[in-house]
């Protein structure tokens, strides 16, 4: 009996014509995992190919070279942080539930199997400036959403309401990264639980504005 190793190893049969939309989504997959297990440097085009099931050429028709498939793959990755923190302050009016949203969204990301956080956290490539002004952005887009609500909800200046902004997306980061990294006994839910009620009995301790 013979085994598929096609199954087990990552890498996909080569298989017939597709549409573009989805060989892109196809390629960008197979680049991810490639990135995320090698970095940057030691992946090879003709490894994330053969992961993909194409041809090189076919590969490089979709993305000129590495670095164009890096950054595709990455603010794929930076706009799913930033559309799951959007998502977590839109889930409710509530805003201790806002908090624990807020950092579980982060958990959830840095948890996810595909291991695509390494990319927005520890890449091995921010010497390259638009990599470091997209995950930059990333961490600055989720700063200014949170800063919006803070703002908003209690008497504080704009920029003391970005100062702690800042602090709790930082402080969610870390964390998470810092739970997943040293393979904590804690399972997911209590970790960002912890955390959210960390960042809240701190936030929570700053008055409403009159009008709320």
């Amino acid at each position: 009996m013979t085994t598929d190793t096609s199954l087990t190893s990552g890498v996909r049969p080569r298989g017939g014509r597709m549409p573009r939309k989805e060989r892109r989504a196809q390629l960008l997959e197979s680049a991810l995992n490639a990135f995320v297990a090698h970095g940057y440097h030691a992946a090879a085009m003709d490894d994330i190919a053969e992961r993909a099931g194409v041809s090189k050429p076919v590969l490089y028709q979709h993305f000129p070279g590495k670095l164009d498939l890096y950054m595709a793959v990455l603010d794929s990755a930076c706009d799913t942080v930033v559309d799951n923190c959007r998502a977590a302050l839109a889930s409710t009016q509530d805003n201790k539930r806002r908090v624990e949203a807020t950092v579980r969204a982060f958990y959830d990301f840095v948890g996810n199997d595909t291991g695509s956080f390494r990319l927005v956290y520890e890449s091995d490539l921010t010497s390259e400036p638009a990599v470091r002004e997209r995950v930059d952005r990333t961490t600055t887009d989720c700063a200014s959403m949170v800063a919006e609500v803070i703002a908003e909800d209690t008497s504080l200046p704009p920029e003391a309401a970005h100062l702690l902004a800042v602090s709790l997306v930082g402080m969610a980061q870390v964390s998470a990264r810092f739970w997943l990294d040293e393979n904590s006994t804690i399972d997911l839910d209590t970790a960002a639980a912890l955390v959210a009620g960390l960042a809240w009995r701190g936030i929570a301790g700053h008055p409403l504005n009159e009008e709320n």
